[in-house]
């Protein structure tokens, strides 16, 4: 292959002339002229006629055939000739393939800096050098230049927090919402950082937020004008949330119609008393349980705010949030039916055959081992003796979780199945309060499918009226935002594309391992690849 066909296959469209090649270990050496007009000033702009002198320059193009490729470009040395320019001298520049003081090609440059964005320091320096690119860690981080924000804010902006550090740090990213792109970063989530930077970035005529105070009283300061739109999944996650409260409150009633429901085949020996239960022995978690919410209630009591009572008993605030708003008798129903053992998928099975007259505890565990029991024949002894004594509590039917029961009802019907639907139709019935979280729910989640947020106000009237705690609470809490809200469920925008980042910045943190720096992990973000 001659050199002029060799040019056109390693630089297309590029003004060069291939002079020499030759290998020297793992690199390919290429000396090459450029073929190109006489360039201009980059000063005054005028022609160059009078060459000045000639050298050569170094610069690292793409490998081929698995080797480093180092371009020796022989370059003129043009003289301005215009008296009233302060150059004198300038060098020409091959378009497409040079930069000023560039020690690579654009193409190599290009090829580096993607794959800076795409893995960062170490792990794209590792990838440089398996692929022959010549890219080192800090070279790879000055290419991290973040392009320069508009002066304006986009029309429809979309702003979410997301941490840094979980619990402690937490910045801000600011997506235009029509083009899918993060447009901004911010280094925190305070108000006044979002409010001076809508102050010099004017322009957005709507703004899809969640409910987070901070924000909302940026916006009203600096974007009077700006159409305020409350997310609906949010909203919906809010729902959820409140909606699995309220099965939570009242896992109780479950647990009592699953009792009255037990009833086995033989009747029932005469020390067994249905309509009182035997209490049963407080465990360890039980006991803990109790311990938990005593200490939480009297630094309550005392004025001490939920992180304090957090860092004091080393605990998280969520839990210490759930032990002071949830009722004593709630949670340790829960703490008491937290674990199951071995021998509980079993127990209305031994109680059957128990009640038939089969008293053996060595028979009944040949039989339950048969079935798939793991433990031993004394664990089968210990609870036969309870059934002996009439101390043992009836084997209930299985008792759906409150998550399970909130996702049965967030659900489109349609979605569910046979099966979920009955079960769903059998804790309505067991429980009124359920039953009435229900009809509420399922009434806002059409409000939200169904974009008729003009209906809110009578939503809200009604839940007031004779909704279960929780979600009177929920609706209350609306009210002091009912516009952002009402626009969220009747307008078409939404943080769905704000959340798509917040996920995307999940992900460039892991892979930095959560040691960027801001100026890093702002680039990273909106540097589109």
């Amino acid at each position: 292959m001659r050199f002029r066909e060799l040019s056109d296959v390693l630089f297309p469209g590029i003004e060069l002339s291939i002079e020499r090649l030759h290998v020297a270990g793992r690199t390919l050496f290429v000396d090459a002229v450029c073929t190109g007009p006489p360039g201009c000033c980059p000063d005054c702009g005028n022609g160059a006629r009078r060459v000045h002198s000639r050298y050569w320059r170094r610069l690292a193009d793409r490998p081929v055939g698995g080797r480093e490729v180092l371009v020796r470009l022989r370059v003129r040395r043009f003289l301005c000739e215009v008296p009233m320019c302060r150059r004198r001298t300038f060098v020409e520049q091959v378009e497409g393939f040079t930069r000023s003081h560039g020690q690579s090609s654009v193409a190599m440059r290009d090829l580096v800096r993607f794959v800076a964005v795409e893995l960062g320091g170490r792990p794209g320096e590792r990838l440089c050098r398996r692929l022959a690119l010549s890219g080192r860690r800090t070279s790879l981080i000055r290419l991290l230049s973040p392009p320069v924000v508009p002066n304006g804010a986009p029309r429809v902006l979309g702003v979410d927090d997301f941490a840094f550090r979980r619990g402690h740090t937490y910045g801000t990213v600011l997506v235009d919402v029509e083009q899918g792109k993060p447009f901004d970063v911010l280094p925190d989530r305070s108000s006044e950082t979002f409010l001076a930077w809508l102050e010099t970035h004017p322009g957005a005529e709507v703004i899809c937020r969640d409910r987070a105070t901070s924000y909302t009283r940026a916006i009203k300061q600096a974007a009077t004008g700006a159409i305020e739109v409350a997310d609906r999944w949010h909203l919906l996650q809010n729902l959820s949330v409140v909606v699995e409260k309220t099965c939570h409150q009242h896992r109780s009633c479950l647990r009592k119609h699953a009792q009255e429901r037990a009833q086995p085949d033989a009747p029932v020996p005469d020390t067994w008393v249905p309509d009182q239960p035997p209490v049963l022995p407080k465990t360890a978690i039980v006991e803990r349980t109790l311990h938990r919410h005593a200490d939480i209630l009297d630094l309550v009591e005392k004025g001490w705010t939920i992180s304090a009572i957090a860092r004091r008993l080393d605990m998280d605030r969520k839990t210490v949030r759930h032990f002071r708003d949830t009722d004593l008798g709630v949670l340790i129903e829960s703490a008491r039916h937290r674990r199951t053992g071995l021998l509980t998928p079993f127990h209305s099975y031994l109680q059957a055959r128990f009640l038939n007259g089969c008293t053996d505890a060595s028979r009944l565990f040949r039989e339950v081992r048969e079935r798939g029991f793991g433990g031993t024949v004394q664990t089968v002894r210990r609870y036969v003796a309870t059934l002996r004594d009439g101390t043992a509590i009836p084997a209930p039917a299985p008792i759906p979780s409150p998550r399970a029961i909130t996702s049965w009802i967030m659900r489109r019907r349609e979605s569910l199945s046979e099966d979920d639907e009955v079960r769903l139709g059998e804790v309505c019935l067991a429980c009124p309060d359920i039953a009435r979280a229900r009809e509420v729910a399922q009434q806002f989640t059409a409000l939200v499918r169904d974009r008729t947020g003009h209906l809110l106000p009578d939503w809200i009237s009604e839940v007031e009226r004779d909704a279960p705690q929780p979600i009177r609470g929920f609706a209350r809490f609306m009210k002091f935002d009912i516009d952002a809200v009402t626009a969220g469920l009747t307008l078409q925008y939404s943080s769905g594309v704000v959340e798509g980042h917040v996920n995307r910045i999940k992900t460039i943190k892991r892979q930095m391992y959560g040691r960027a720096s801001f100026h890093v992990l702002r680039a990273r973000i909106l540097i589109q690849p």
